[in-house]
């Protein structure tokens, strides 16, 4: 309902201040919502950020209230009668009105604004000239009523928007996008024009704050047409979006109305708050416009919360394969630290799975060099991935994008379609640096070096054993007197030194090789932790990132336009 009543001003008070931070809000809308939002609603948005830019940067209190209507309504007429003086045209022949003609109340100077209005026909009205017109039009119905203080008012006679001329239509329409009071003039013949009900008055429908409805050429109809005729126009208008508008009949002719419409005038001019209500409205208009550009809230996504997209690019950089030669290689080392000592030399004339992917730096304490990993991933030792690991990091964007996407508009969907794709040689790159600062060995265990010094104790007992057999066979060779060897129970200890190093020494080697096992499997498990953390930092800054930094601007987006609707 349009809050301009009879007595003091009541339009709804809008600070310079809110104003300005609900433009600028819009603003930064448009900035971070960039091509995610549509481009007919951000063009009027950046226009209505214009606008309020250039309207409030104009010095002077004054409000602009356009006359508006279709051919035939009389609102030139009645424009004339509330200037009090003939200078818009008037006559039979349609159009009249080709360019819009200005009325200016009050001393202060109005030549910017109307230049920036891009109106050439200016008068100046004295101060209480319609206070006089209007009541001596209307003394025989209404009495001597007198107006309020007009002074700032720069009223309007627009072309008529239902012009046969092009041109008169543009320029009407493009004066209505700059003026601060609508007045819609009808007359009884028109007041259900389509045209004015569906492309200006609905479309306008926000700024009810700031919209008049007067109903012109009463004199033609009697006292129960008039109120017929009002209250289904008012009708017509709540249709439209002004609920409860109060329409305001009116006679340029006999001067019947004029007063009330001139006290409306009056309360639109005091305060000047009609200007910032009107930018306000427009701002509420183009946030409204751009609303449904954005969703209502943003998907969390997180890296360590993606394992099937860490998954996948880990199968493409090789860490399966880098994980089985780490448990191999442990198994190597265990069995030579711990094997049998007279067939640890066999373990050398194995290739070493680490060495072979050019992983091994040849010490136990770090991390491999960058020209070892390079040549893992893809270019030397590890093959490229196979187009089944490619396809599963495909996959694992495209389902990224559809759980970050799935609720936000079609253009932010497809934004982080394209920020979830990984470009090939960048990622490879990067899964490179990845591995290369990863290091796939840990200390020695320290079971190792008891078992093997078992294993030598072992060895040397079956040595010792062995040295005693041969001293005996030598001497009894040689048939020297024998010499009484000593017994363990019913074995000699030459055979128990023998045998017993032997048997232990095997038997603690498959007890160390089964260990072995377990322990390059719990060797693997760290390593696999390591590069995947590797890779999860990959898939942060090289997926989740690019997805997460639309989201930040779809988040921010909405905030901004939030921010303007409530002003």
């Amino acid at each position: 309902m349009s809050p301009l009543r009879m007595g003091s001003a009541t339009i709804k008070g809008v600070s310079a201040e809110s104003l300005t931070a609900a433009s600028t809000s819009l603003s930064a809308a448009i900035d971070s919502g960039g091509s995610e939002l549509p481009a007919a609603p951000v063009a009027k948005a950046a226009a209505v950020v214009t606008k309020v830019g250039e309207r409030t940067s104009l010095v002077g209190g004054h409000t602009v209230v356009a006359l508006a209507g279709a051919t035939g309504s009389g609102k030139s007429s009645l424009f004339n009668q509330l200037v009090g003086s003939d200078v818009a045209t008037v006559g039979a022949r349609r159009p009249t009105t080709s360019k819009p003609a200005a009325g200016v109340w009050g001393d202060e100077p109005a030549g910017p604004l109307l230049d920036w209005l891009g109106v050439a026909t200016r008068h100046h009205v004295a101060a209480d000239q319609i206070s006089d017109k209007a009541s001596n039009k209307a003394s025989d119905k209404a009495g001597n009523t007198r107006i309020g203080s007009l002074d700032g008012l720069v009223l309007l006679d627009l072309p008529d928007f239902d012009s046969r001329e092009t041109s008169n239509r543009v320029e009407a329409e493009r004066v209505l996008e700059l003026v601060d009071v609508f007045v819609w003039v009808t007359d009884p013949q028109k007041y259900a024009d389509a045209r004015l009900h569906d492309d200006y008055v609905s479309a306008l429908a926000t700024h009810d704050a700031v919209t008049i409805v007067v109903l012109n050429q009463v004199d033609r109809l009697s006292d129960a047409e008039v109120d017929q005729c009002v209250t289904d126009l008012t009708r017509l208008m709540a249709r439209d979006g002004i609920a409860k508008a109060t329409v305001i009949p009116t006679s340029a002719r006999t001067g019947a109305g004029l007063d009330v419409l001139g006290q409306r005038l009056s309360n639109a001019v005091s305060g000047s708050n009609a200007a910032r209500a009107r930018l306000a409205a427009d701002v509420r208009q183009s946030a409204a416009a751009l609303r449904p550009g954005v969703a209502d809230s943003e998907p969390a996504i997180k890296a360590k919360g993606e394992g099937e997209l860490v998954d996948a690019l880990a199968r493409a950089a090789g860490v399966p394969t880098v994980v089985r030669a780490v448990e191999r290689d442990y198994s190597m080392q265990a069995v030579s630290h711990t094997g049998w000592p007279m067939t640890r030399w066999v373990q050398r004339l194995r290739p070493r799975p680490l060495r072979r992917l050019r992983l091994d730096p040849g010490r136990d304490d770090i991390s491999v060099t960058q020209a070892d990993v390079r040549s893992v991933l893809g270019r030397s030792s590890l093959p490229p991935p196979t187009p089944a690991a490619r396809a599963a990091v495909d996959l694992a964007t495209r389902r990224l994008a559809d759980k970050a996407g799935s609720t936000l508009p079609t253009p932010w969907a497809d934004a982080i379609d394209v920020a979830a794709a990984p470009p090939g040689h960048a990622m490879s790159d990067a899964l490179d640096q990845a591995v290369i600062h990863t290091s796939l060995r840990s200390r020695t265990p320290v079971w190792w070096r008891v078992v093997g010094f078992v294993q030598i104790l072992l060895a040397l007992a079956a040595l010792a054993g062995a040295l005693w057999f041969v001293v005996l066979w030598v001497l009894g060779w040689l048939q020297f007197p024998s010499i009484e060897t000593p017994m363990w129970g019913p074995l000699p200890w030459p055979f128990v030194l023998l045998f017993g190093g032997i048997a232990a020494g095997l038997l603690l080697a498959l007890v160390s090789r089964f260990l072995a096992g377990i322990g390059a499997r719990r060797r693997g498990a760290v390593i696999n932790k390591r590069l995947r953390d590797s890779i999860s930092v990959v898939a942060d800054e090289r997926v989740l990132s690019p997805v997460t930094a639309v989201l930040e601007r779809h988040r921010q987006t909405r905030q901004h336009i939030d921010t303007a609707a409530k002003v």
